[in-house]
């Protein structure tokens, strides 16, 4: 057993360790911690799901793609709502893999959580919560402006991690309010890695969650990255959903010969759940390399032509609602991107300044 004084040094010594790391070392009766699953997240399409913050239900398990599952179980597009008068915004959160951070993208963005406030009807970013470790425990944004009345915040939650568990805390003498979801129709989003956020420097840069901020909407993302493949399975699934509008964005994972096969049964399994729901139908944004690369402009040319080709199909065949946004309206310079193929947060804009007005007029 340690004495008095051993017992004090190393608990001296677990505090400088954790001041070190950054992690708020306090006592527990200054903070109020609120659980966000208590009052829920915005971007669930389902509620029977395996863990709180999956993007599949669980009966999903058994039709989707191996890769198509394991990467529902990240958290990509979900954000949380709460109004405080708090100076201070700490969070603690754990994350389901050990892998924070990609080559290509920061542990901010892979892991992180974003903080955005409402300020003058917008919503505008306000701190970054990027992990080192699989449980965080740190401060967020401290030494805020004093609030005549409670601020509007939101969390955006990992893209390519999965969360056990989300609390949020303020300071004892501060006011907290849990705001639940929106509830209204969303817009559903469903398509690749460009669609799940790969290639973004943090969560709330994915163009999805771009649109939905500027038109101040519920979305959902269903971007699996390397996997959208429009399986028939998947089809059927989202066509459950109460959407307000559906945006498939999944040629560049796709080949012309798989996209003449499932596109229009994809396309015509949604249009007879929901006869007027716009969907919008979006071509594969060209490779930032094409211009030197001739297996590139094909794989580009061939997919559009097919995707175009089932398009036409359909609106000949008399299917109203559909809405396409071509290639040429996408970024393909290497400058919007951060490998000739997944965009930067540039190149992210662009998709949103791209797809917000074709929403806006397809919703009216």
């Amino acid at each position: 057993m340690l004495s008095r004084r051993e017992f004090s040094l190393a608990a001296l010594a677990t505090t400088a360790a954790a001041s070190a790391a950054g992690i708020p070392v306090r006592k527990a009766d200054d903070m109020q911690w609120h659980d966000v699953s208590t009052w829920g997240v915005e971007g669930k399409g389902w509620a029977d799901t395996t863990r709180y913050f999956d993007r599949l239900p669980s009966r999903a398990e058994a039709f989707a793609t191996d890769n198509v599952w394991h990467l529902s179980r990240f958290s990509a597009g979900m954000s949380a709502f709460f109004r405080t008068n708090a100076s201070n915004i700490d969070l603690r959160f754990s994350l389901r893999s050990d892998r924070l951070a990609m080559p290509h993208m920061p542990a901010a963005a892979v892991s992180g959580i974003d903080l955005y406030g409402r300020h003058n009807g917008r919503w505008i970013w306000a701190a970054t919560a990027a992990p080192d470790r699989l449980d965080y425990a740190r401060r967020v944004a401290g030494g805020l402006d004093p609030a005549e009345a409670p601020r509007d915040w939101r969390l955006y939650l990992p893209l390519f991690n999965g969360i056990e568990k989300l609390q949020i805390g303020v300071p004892t003498d501060a006011s907290f309010e849990p705001v639940p979801p929106r509830d209204e129709p969303p817009i559903a989003f469903y398509g690749t890695s460009i669609l799940h956020g790969s290639g973004a420097s943090r969560c709330g840069m994915g163009w999805p969650q771009i649109v939905g901020r500027r038109l101040d909407l519920p979305i959902l993302n269903l971007g699996f990255s390397g996997s959208a493949r429009m399986e028939p399975e998947l089809a059927e699934l989202f066509a459950e959903l109460d959407a307000r509008a559906f945006v498939l964005d999944c040629a560049p994972n796709m080949w012309p010969a798989m996209i003449d096969e499932r596109a229009e049964t994809f396309v015509r399994v949604l249009r007879e759940a929901h006869p007027t729901m716009p969907i919008v139908i979006v071509e594969g944004r060209r490779y930032g390399y094409a211009w030197l690369r001739a297996n590139a402009r094909e794989r580009n040319a061939g997919n559009s032509a097919s995707l175009r080709r089932v398009y036409d199909t359909l609106t000949d065949a008399g299917l109203e609602h559909l809405h396409y946004v071509d290639a040429d309206s996408l970024p393909a310079d290497g400058d919007t991107m951060v490998d000739g193929s997944h965009p930067n947060d540039l190149g992210m804009t662009m998709y949103a300044d791209a797809l917000t007005p074709v929403l806006r007029e397809a919703m009216g």
